[in-house]
């Protein structure tokens, strides 16, 4: 229990050392945590059109032959609208209702059976009945309290858990721009290896893929992009130029404007077996 309650205390502190000083956060007026639903929207399109990937794979064999699945931060459904064709029905989760809007219109021009649950998880857990499958993508690093959050979907799992991270947090991509403009050092952690070893600790037998998605244009234009990463490194309007440069630097590419915080990273596949 004192290694587990050391590891928790860690993955917690990593995590709050991602807030962003309030000296800058203070001298903008738009929020540098929000991404466009568009860009999740056609990240689910696209994972709908070409299902694939070992987090993928995992869910579907234990889909079969079909299933129930509930799918934790759902966004516009790229976790579990390529399971469709196995799925009985889907209950998804997210704390963004106009996202869920998104599935619910996707899923409805497929007839996939979706019910749709707006909250937080496991806030919301309690209401919800065990899934054959649970998914959850993308979610784990912005979850401070992490024990739990996986409980929860353990104790919701009847066949099998997938999550889907990246291999350190999503927001590394980020820090060379953060000392750029602010002269501000970003944290290192957590990781993938991090949230491997809680779950060990928890007595959870998780098994795990490293792999990595090729780079995609997760945005329309360079110029959305740019914006986007402006927003987020907390600048105002007037400095995209400065931005569009730096990410030209970087290597970006303004025919395949990737989303610097997850398109083309090294992603983790976890999974184990549910107790539900």
């Amino acid at each position: 229990m004192a290694s587990l309650n050391a590891l928790l205390d860690r993955w917690r502190g990593d995590l709050g050392a991602w807030a962003i000083p309030e000296a800058i956060t203070s001298a903008v007026t738009e929020s540098p945590w929000v991404l466009p639903r568009e860009m999740f929207a056609r990240r689910a399109d696209r994972r709908a059109r070409n299902p694939g990937g070992p987090s993928y794979e995992r869910a579907w064999e234990a889909l079969a032959p079909t299933g129930t699945v509930l799918d934790v931060g759902s966004g516009a459904g790229a976790a579990c609208l390529p399971l469709a064709p196995r799925a009985a029905a889907v209950t998804a989760v997210d704390g963004d209702e106009r996202m869920l809007g998104l599935l619910s219109e996707r899923a409805s021009a497929i007839g996939l059976d979706l019910r749709t649950v707006a909250g937080r998880w496991p806030d919301v857990a309690a209401q919800l009945p065990p899934a054959d499958v649970v998914t959850c993508h993308h979610v784990a690093y912005n979850v401070p309290d992490i024990e739990p959050f996986l409980v929860a979907l353990d104790n919701h799992a009847r066949r099998r858990v997938v999550i889907e991270i990246t291999t350190v947090h999503p927001l590394t991509s980020l820090s060379p721009l953060w000392l750029r403009f602010h002269g501000l050092t970003r944290p290192t952690g957590p990781t993938a290896a991090d949230l491997l070893a809680i779950l060990s600790e928890m007595g959870l037998k998780a098994r795990h893929t490293e792999w990595s998605r090729p780079a995609e244009a997760e945005y329309a234009t360079f110029a959305e992009l740019a914006d986007v990463t402006r927003r987020r490194l907390c600048l105002p309007p007037e400095r995209v130029s400065e931005v569009e440069a730096a990410l030209l630097d970087m290597g970006m590419r303004r025919e395949r404007p990737g989303d610097l915080g997850s398109s083309g990273r090294d992603l983790v596949t976890i999974w184990w077996e549910g107790t539900a």
